[in-house]
């Protein structure tokens, strides 16, 4: 059953690779494969069925993954929850009357929750977890989540300092009659005011760091939803201009430098730690891949993504796992492998005959035709690094759209003129065509 029937709770929005979006400052706790949601009391209320459960600090998410529809239940309406227990067939009237999925469910840890919900109603619900994992934690790591009340936003604290002083005024401390410094009780007193006025240091320094702290959790979430805002406004929007088009790609470039507010890990996903790292890692490629033209190499993407991971880094393995899985998930990027082993990572609309096109417009230029083009010539044409662009230029002579000379200076490129050879009659010349101009430019320049 569909997420969208369980309309007694508010919906949540997804990504395009099917990642519940969270809101600002919300970071996810836990995960858990498989789940049912049940209602114990109000047979009008529709149940859920085969869902992942997300818990963050502020919703149950219950996502549905093949309909790709999610909805999430507030941590703030959940006025109690009961640890984790199972039915037992204590009542064998109604394990008899019962049909075989019920009485199934009915051995499955459950955890109940009682919830408010309006108007002023209280309802009683259960999650039923139909996977192995571990629910103590789960709960637990629940538990955490609703006393922090991550959702509660809290003032910035105050200074400790009692009443404002006056400025030019000296502190009440500083007007009062300092005691001579006599014998040993005046030496402790003067060592007791040395740690009094240290800890006072200590205690602003702190104050300014927690501050600091402050803004910079602000910056982050104000940086996830303006991502998220890109990331959902880049299909919608065709038509801009150049001034739009670059205010979204200084964006694009300021956003990739304050990294993921809620990277997945192996504590918060478990089992399902590389099926929702593949999933964040295709979010997190768009914007890098629209910049780099729809192509990047897999080593460059390893080292964006771990920076904007901060401390939770992942290794190469991890990576190319991750990446695999997308053959498996309906996700609009891809892992591409080259010819020659070079592995990149780019997005299913990327069109190799664009790029041909592009690489036999640059290598018919009369330049070109008397010099032959470079790695860096077809890099700077495409907007992408010689390394993909030398790999373009091998799979283009592949293709037979171009011949390659190797020489001490390196590869070059030419465009393949034996095509317009008369095999017939080689000596013959073409007064049009290519051919024609490359024989005008080689005779011009001697």
């Amino acid at each position: 059953m569909s997420a969208a029937a369980a309309d007694w709770l508010p919906s949540a929005s997804v990504t395009a690779s099917g990642r519940p979006v969270l809101s600002a400052g919300e970071v996810e706790r836990n995960l858990l494969p498989l789940v049912d949601l049940e209602p114990e009391e109000n047979p009008r209320l529709a149940p859920l069925r085969g869902c992942l459960l997300a818990l963050t600090s502020h919703r149950l998410i219950f996502l549905h993954e093949p309909s790709r529809s999610a909805r999430g239940l507030p941590l703030a309406t959940v006025v109690h929850a009961y640890p984790p227990h199972r039915r037992h067939g204590h009542n064998p009237l109604r394990s008899l009357f019962s049909s075989s999925s019920s009485s199934s469910s009915s051995q499955h840890p459950r955890i109940r929750l009682q919830i408010s919900m309006p108007p002023a109603r209280s309802e009683v619900i259960a999650i039923v977890v139909t996977c192995k994992a571990d629910v103590d934690v789960f709960f637990g790591r629940l538990l955490e989540a609703i006393r922090a009340r991550a959702w509660v936003v809290t003032p910035a604290a105050a200074p400790s300092s009692g009443t404002p002083v006056a400025e030019g005024a000296a502190p009440a401390e500083d007007v009062a009659i300092r005691m001579p410094v006599v014998g040993v009780s005046g030496i402790l007193r003067m060592e007791q005011e040395s740690w009094e006025s240290a800890g006072q240091n200590l205690q602003d320094a702190f104050q300014d760091l927690n501050a600091l702290m402050s803004k910079a959790k602000e910056m982050m979430q104000l940086a996830e939803k303006m991502r998220l805002k890109l990331l959902m406004n880049s299909s919608t929007e065709s038509n801009s201009n150049d001034e739009e088009m670059g205010s979204k790609q200084d964006m694009q470039d300021l956003l990739l430098s304050v990294g993921i507010v809620s990277p997945v890990t192996k504590e918060t996903a478990g089992a399902l730690y590389h099926q929702q790292l593949s999933l964040q890692l295709a979010d997190f490629v768009r914007i890098p891949l629209e910049k780099a033209g729809g192509m990047m190499a897999l080593v460059d993407v390893y080292c964006l993504f771990n920076r904007a991971r901060g401390t939770e880094l992942i290794s190469p393995e991890d990576l190319l796992q991750a990446c695999s899985l997308w053959e498996k998930v309906d996700v609009p990027v891809m892992l591409r492998k080259f010819d020659s082993g070079v592995k990149v990572i780019q997005t299913k609309t990327h069109s190799d005959e664009e790029v041909f096109a592009r690489i036999s417009s640059l290598a018919q230029k009369p330049d070109a035709l008397q010099k032959g083009i470079s790695p860096s010539d077809a890099a700077f044409t495409l907007g992408i690094a010689p390394a993909l662009a030398k790999e373009h230029l091998l799979n283009a002579e592949n293709k037979g759209l171009l011949c390659r000379d190797v020489s001490p200076d390196g590869f070059r490129f030419f465009i393949n003129l034996f095509d317009e050879i008369d095999a017939q009659n080689i000596y013959s010349q073409k007064t049009h065509g290519l051919y024609n101009a490359w024989i005008s430019i080689a005779m011009a320049s001697h």
